[in-house]
């Protein structure tokens, strides 16, 4: 069983809401075996009073329908329950620790449209949780154990609301902000994707002295990553260059990424940010073992440019959890991917779209140059990523026509210093490709004969 996941991916659980794994039912299960693994672990809670898990949500119709059966199952299971409403899934992280809860608990589906929703769990720290311990509660979910723990009568949980949750994780995400500079002076336009920074991050910006126009931050359940956020700046892009503002931020669905734009209406990438931001820390001497931690989807050019101002990066596989994993390994303090997932360990255990465009900021107002003219501090390789829905996740072995050609696309990007990376995402059924090199005719040559024939395989 522990080497057999069941419905943990590389994100917590996720999927169509109310189809399984994301049912009420599930739901319920896993809110007891959570419980029951969070509570056995210390016999003392941390805050010396019952054992409590914080909840967070954004802003999905779905999300109620989760909340409570996620916390019946918590409650039953005779740990208490902190409901803190919508907020970012880095404000989750917080206040998991801020309230020394035993556990945080936010569903969201991150970047996927509202007809998805999926259940993500930090332990007491802000951290997200680490194999071992997803492995305990699939067992006793999927062993039935669970079924065999009742509490009964006093040892029931209860449950209560924390109002001032998202004051609390406003006040936190200006503490990373130095208390000597002011955003005034600047004109930011900001798509909150109608999710979960739909108040935080105006509140932030606002309270930090900069002329804001915002967009996405009328959410109804349905319209969360519909056509805005950081997955769909271009709206964003035009409102910056319409409005002569000086930046644009945009954030997906729980608002742990970032995408910007410049003030020429450029849109400014998860690599772009990082390279902006090491090589500003390596200049300050912040950056721990001058390192960064990256994924392999981040373009060489960000690695050539790291490496010249004489640091390092790091590459691990696709997932900010990975990064992270890897960053605790070695004690460093900044990684990311070029989606925009940042994080920013001397402030957040976790990505946090909010935190990482303040840093951006401080940069701009303490250099006192553009975003474009930062942006030049690197010179990005051509890459083309492709993406294709998939009707199963057949393993790589048996596409034997795709290996072929694979193998042949291989050989001519590495004569030309580039490189090609086929993987199936984790979060949903959908096969990525990247090819990166100098010859962006070959990118997209090789980039369209690999996809036709993956198409051809295993396309939906």
């Amino acid at each position: 069983m522990s080497n057999n996941k069941k419905i943990f991916g590389t994100d917590g659980v996720r999927g169509t809401a109310n189809i399984e794994p994301v049912t009420a039912e599930t739901a319920l299960k896993l809110g007891r075996a959570a419980a029951h693994v969070f509570k056995t672990r210390e016999r003392q809670a941390r805050g010396h009073g019952p054992h409590r898990i914080v909840i967070g949500k954004d802003t999905r119709l779905s999300g109620y329908m989760l909340e409570n059966a996620i916390s019946s199952g918590i409650l039953s299971s005779g740990v208490d329950v902190v409901f803190i409403g919508p907020l970012p899934t880095p404000g989750v992280a917080y206040i998991t620790r801020s309230l020394r809860a035993d556990a945080g608990i936010v569903i969201t589906a991150s970047h996927n449209p509202y007809t998805d929703n999926g259940i993500k769990f930090f332990r007491a720290d802000g951290f997200k949780l680490d194999d071992k311990v997803e492995n305990q509660i699939e067992k006793l979910v999927f062993s039935g154990e669970i079924e065999s723990i009742h509490p009964t009568a006093l040892e029931i949980g209860k449950a209560i609301r924390v109002d001032d949750a998202l004051g609390r994780y406003i006040e936190y995400a200006k503490a990373s902000f130095p208390r000597g500079l002011t955003l005034e002076g600047l004109r930011i336009v900001v798509d909150c994707g109608n999710g979960a920074a739909y108040k935080s991050t105006p509140s932030v910006l606002t309270e930090l002295g900069a002329d804001i126009i915002v967009m996405g931050n009328q959410p109804n359940g349905k319209n969360i990553n519909d056509n805005c956020g950081s997955l769909y700046p271009a709206a964003l892009c035009q409102s910056v260059v319409a409005n002569q503002a000086h930046v644009g931020i945009a954030h997906d669905g729980d608002a742990d990424r970032v995408i910007l734009c410049d003030e020429n209406g450029q849109e400014i990438d998860g690599d772009d940010i990082m390279a902006i931001a090491t090589l500003e820390m390596l200049a300050e001497g912040t950056l721990a073992h001058r390192t960064l931690v990256s994924t392999v989807m981040s373009n060489a050019g960000l690695e050539a440019a790291i490496t010249k101002a004489g640091g390092k990066m790091l590459r691990t596989p696709v997932g900010d959890k990975n990064v992270i994993d890897e960053m605790l390994r070695g004690g460093y303090n900044f990684g990311g991917e070029q989606s925009g997932h940042l994080i920013f360990k001397d402030y957040s255990s976790t990505g946090d779209g909010l935190v990482a465009a303040l840093q951006i900021l401080r940069i701009m107002k303490a250099r006192k140059q553009p975003l474009s003219q930062l942006a030049k501090c690197w010179t990005r390789f051509p890459q083309v990523v492709s993406n294709l829905k998939v009707r199963e996740k057949k393993p790589f072995e048996e596409l034997n026509g795709v290996n072929v050609l694979v193998a042949e696309a291989e050989k001519h990007l590495k004569a030309q210093g580039g490189r090609l990376l086929l993987r199936y995402s984790g979060t949903e059924p959908k096969i990525r490709l990247l090819v990166e090199g100098s010859d962006e005719a070959a990118l997209q040559h090789w980039s369209q004969k690999i996809m036709a024939a993956l198409k051809q395989e295993i396309g939906a």
